[in-house]
């Protein structure tokens, strides 16, 4: 008895996971078909041809990109082009992504400007905001300023202010910092961080970023999730604008 006991379980073990691979096998092609529906690429990892890795995520309302070994998340916007195509660009302007109707993907970086093709080579988790807690906050605040102290030479203080989305704060400490710290290590924009002696990271209805008598400042949007914070590529242009 015990023995058939066991067996049973064991068949029933084996459907139960049938079941749940069929069930997430039935997801992922619902979830393929509405992003064909969109106009979107498939939610996924992908790699190209020169072998930068990415991720893709369109499943809320604005398509999400991020390196796979960096932690900024990029929010696209979409643009048609010649012959059907629809670039995706980052909040800055520039091209990141170019898909055409059916269904070539081309990623454009500073190291590939002219593009390089990509292709899926597997899934990916959804590309969701950080959640810390105010204690693991504060050592984080820390961490970051005494990483920008440290490749400016000089003490930064970081200032940090809101109530709506501590996800979101969070998200723009690390991308704020971190794009600070990739301007002291460039020799062309070293000399324009020159005089940040302060970062401030605050709510409001409208996401910017400006630079004035030493301090950064980042006002970032709850309302519009991760679209409501400025990107890297943003900032650098408030503290190091084109001539």
């Amino acid at each position: 008895m015990a023995f058939a006991v066991v067996v049973l379980a064991v068949l029933f073990a084996s459907t139960a996971e049938a079941q749940v691979r069929s069930n997430a096998q039935a997801e992922q092609n619902r979830s393929f078909q509405n992003d064909s529906q969109r106009g979107l690429p498939a939610n996924g990892l992908y790699a190209s041809d020169v072998g930068e890795r990415f991720i893709f995520d369109g499943r809320g309302t604005r398509p999400l990109f991020r390196f796979e070994r960096r932690e900024e998340t990029w929010v696209l916007r979409s643009t048609p082009a010649p012959r059907g195509d629809v670039i995706y660009r980052n909040d800055a302007g520039a091209q990141i992504l170019r898909v055409t109707p059916d269904g070539g993907l081309t990623l454009y970086t500073t190291r590939t400007p002219n593009g390089s093709p990509a292709s899926r080579i597997g899934a990916a988790p959804a590309l969701e905001l950080p959640t810390l807690g105010p204690i693991r906050l504060f050592t984080l605040m820390n961490q970051r300023g005494s990483l920008v102290s440290q490749a400016l030479g000089r003490l930064i203080v970081i200032n940090l202010t809101g109530e709506q989305s501590e996800a979101l704060m969070v998200d723009a400490l690390i991308v704020t910092t971190e794009a600070v710290i990739r301007m002291a290590r460039t020799p062309t924009f070293r000399d324009r961080v020159n005089g940040l002696r302060s970062i401030t990271l605050v709510e409001g209805p409208r996401s910017s970023v400006t630079f004035a008598r030493g301090d950064l400042r980042v006002v970032v949007n709850p309302s519009d999730g991760q679209a409501g914070r400025p990107s890297s590529s943003s900032i650098i242009r408030a503290v190091a604008p084109r001539e």
